[in-house]
């Protein structure tokens, strides 16, 4: 039987993805292994999202083209540059097989087939759910693609129309997850806000079921847009209540200029931002609030990105993560009047040093504090990766053994990322 490697870029989305192949591949008799040298068949799991992005898996394809005339191992092409680009692909590696994010469940099919394959036409239903197998993390994706429309995404392109997961199927793998093992349950999707819009369900819903299961783990809900979460946002707010709900949320603000939301048909203003952002803090003062901004969006003067600025330095997320606007083909932002590329760097170095002053402050108070947190990662130098009940990085040195484990840390040292800490 054929040896297959996976190599994963990418969201959260994508690694369930790769789950999703996992789980059928070792159902049909493959073995997963964890060396190309010793493959029959590598899947490259790409992402697309950014320019920088694509430039990388175009690099790693070349990489893998390479040692596949040198291993003669099959290569599949698979993720959202698959789907977006396949030509580009094509013109790299002409012999690779390209499967679409919709296509995956026919990854066997794809496998087991000595020729050149080609999955990217359609946008068919997921059926399959990920098992989980090892660790203490589970992803399970929730929906997949969305229904926005935004102008400068090339996702949309990728992923397609929103199509939910019946609410019963998630529940049943987290419940086979919990009980094998799994203490990080993640939920996510393109846009978990908008889970079940489509099959008259909603993401309270799902979460209060999920908490529901019986079993010590936690329950991370993934990145939502703000008019979603504001749709909702007593119900929301309630489910957080959940002792098995990380105090957490991500909610992109992209830009805190009203006009280039506009630009960019986002769907809320930033006021609402702000009062989306202000109601969460409201109800849990220590949440974490993760967001993302694009600097250099076409057309974007000096007074909207002063007014991202204010909106950043207003709300004070404890995550910022900062991306230089990148034109993607197919979006109709790519035939806007474009900035230089000196702009983009300049507004990026400034925001980025936003984003690091905020996280500091944010974390500085935590010195000195006893914080109770759940061990998910091993780290360097023997050291464990944990998270706070409201989701922050908790680094301290212990074994390796403590994984999957809540411990009780001593806060000793914050920077903006993380937090150091010792076992008490």
């Amino acid at each position: 039987m054929r040896k297959i490697y996976l190599e994963t870029y990418g969201c959260s989305a994508n690694t369930a993805d790769t789950n999703i192949m996992v789980t059928l591949l070792k159902g049909a008799g493959y073995e997963v292994v964890d060396s190309i040298e010793v493959a029959d068949v590598v899947i490259l799991n790409t992402c697309t999202v950014r320019g920088e992005t694509e430039r990388k898996m175009i690099k790693r394809l070349k990489e893998l083209e390479k040692l596949r005339q040198k291993l003669n191992f099959k290569l599949v092409v698979a993720g959202c540059l698959a789907k977006a680009q396949p030509a580009l692909i094509a013109r790299i590696s002409p012999e690779a097989s390209m499967i679409s994010p919709q296509q995956i469940e026919e990854v066997v099919e794809v496998v087991k087939d000595d020729s050149r394959v080609i999955k990217i036409k359609g946008d068919g239903e997921r059926r399959v759910l990920p098992k989980y197998f090892e660790g203490v993390k589970f992803t399970v994706p929730i929906a997949e693609g969305c229904i926005g429309s935004c102008t400068y995404c090339i996702v949309k392109v990728a992923r397609g129309r929103l199509k939910s997961y019946p609410l019963e199927k998630i529940v049943e793998a987290v419940k086979c997850a919990v009980k094998a093992g799994a203490k990080e349950v993640r939920l996510t999707a393109q846009d978990t806000a908008a889970y079940g819009l489509d099959i008259g369900t909603s993401l309270p819903e799902l979460v209060r079921k999920v908490v529901e299961i019986p079993g010590n783990f936690m329950v991370r809900i993934g990145m939502m847009n703000p008019e979603g979460a504001l749709r909702m946002l007593d119900e929301l707010l309630e489910v957080y209540e959940s002792e098995k709900v990380y105090k957490f949320i991500h909610i992109p603000l992209q830009s805190g200029d009203d006009r280039i939301l506009k630009l960019m048909r986002r769907k809320y203003t930033s006021s609402q931002f702000i009062e989306l952002a202000r109601a969460f803090r409201r109800k849990f003062p220590e949440g974490f609030i993760a967001t993302d901004v694009i600097v250099g969006f076409p057309t974007e003067d000096e007074e909207a990105f002063n007014n991202t600025v204010k909106v950043i330095s207003e709300v004070e997320p404890d995550k910022i993560h900062v991306s230089r606007y990148s034109p993607r083909p197919h979006t109709e932002a790519a035939a806007l009047p474009q900035l230089p590329e000196k702009v983009k760097k300049e507004r990026s170095k400034i925001m980025t040093e936003l984003a690091l002053k905020i996280g500091l402050k944010r974390n500085l108070p935590l010195v000195g504090r006893v914080e109770e947190v759940l061990a998910v990662d091993e780290g360097y130098g023997r050291t464990v990766k944990a998270r706070m009940k409201n989701y922050k990085i908790v680094v301290f040195k212990a074994d390796p053994s403590i994984i999957g484990r809540w411990a009780k840390v001593k806060i000793a040292e914050a920077s903006p990322i993380q937090l150091k800490g010792e076992l008490v």
